[in-house]
């Protein structure tokens, strides 16, 4: 008789009973152990990016088996929204999305209907090979799965934060997550997360999502503007990355053993 099992803890939940903001770190180096190390760090949630990073589906595979032992939230940003590649996500097991790029209600409505099967949604139907359902070893999944899992959309244009009501008033979207860098660069300042318009778009967008009931998320690696975002209400915030801390790690090591070395000057962080 197979071991039958229940779908894993959801980011929503965690979300309804966290007593602080939570926190989580960026995974983009594409490596199961690297997602592994940040899984036991004690975030509460790790970011496995395959919008700006070496992710496939296979590595993905790979780090969500990594880090399913550790008491630690896996959110997946696919590279688009795509039905297609949002239904490959969801059918290895990836049970809390963020969407990238999305501008208008109607794109909203079109990453719900990919994470739901018919007749809310149209995500195709492979329960019987697919990880998500443990190969059917999950009672009722077919009619449970869109239980399981949390959408969040990104807000990360200003096209989006003009329509920041319409996207979180759409059905099926648990919340959104802010991203300051392509915000700033949509708003003729890029590289300025910090200029006043920017930080001025990032809390219109957070009182929209409060407002609406839903799920405020934002970037920021900065320790100043991520405690003041939180501070105005934000539910999850992402502070690092795992290649960002390798890189200003290594640089500083480098430098202490250089003679006369400062290290690079690099670029401001990010978020």
């Amino acid at each position: 008789m197979p071991f039958l099992i229940e779908p894993d803890p959801s980011f929503k939940d965690a979300l309804n009973h966290a007593d602080h903001a939570l926190s989580g770190i960026w995974v983009c180096s594409g490596s199961p152990l690297v997602a592994e190390i940040c899984a036991g760090a004690g975030f509460d949630w790790i970011f496995i990016d395959a919008e700006h990073s070496p992710n496939g589906l296979e590595s993905i595979l790979g780090q969500l088996q990594s880090v399913r032992g550790y008491p630690v939230i896996p959110v997946v940003r696919p590279p688009v929204n795509d039905t297609v590649v949002i239904k490959q996500y969801l059918d290895l097991g990836v049970q809390s999305l963020i969407i990238p790029m999305v501008n208008n209600a109607e794109q909203a409505r079109a990453a719900v209907a990919a994470c739901h099967y018919p007749p809310t949604g149209v995500r195709g139907v492979g329960s019987a090979l697919a990880r998500s359902a443990r190969w059917n070893r999950i009672p009722d999944y077919l009619e449970r799965a869109g239980q399981t899992l949390t959408l969040m959309v990104q807000i990360e244009s200003a096209e989006a934060v003009a329509n920041v009501k319409e996207i979180v008033e759409t059905e099926g979207v648990d919340g959104i997550f802010i991203g300051p860098s392509d915000l700033a660069a949509s708003m003729g300042v890029i590289g300025q997360q910090d200029h006043p318009d920017v930080v001025a778009a990032v809390e219109t967008a957070i009182a929209a999502g409060k407002a609406a009931g839903k799920y405020v998320g934002v970037n920021a690696f900065a320790e100043a503007p991520a405690k003041r975002y939180i501070e105005l209400g934000a539910h999850y915030v992402g502070v690092g990355a795992d290649v960002a801390l390798l890189a200003r790690g290594t640089e500083a090591l480098a430098a202490r053993f250089r003679p006369g070395a400062s290290g690079p000057a690099g670029t401001p962080a990010s978020y």
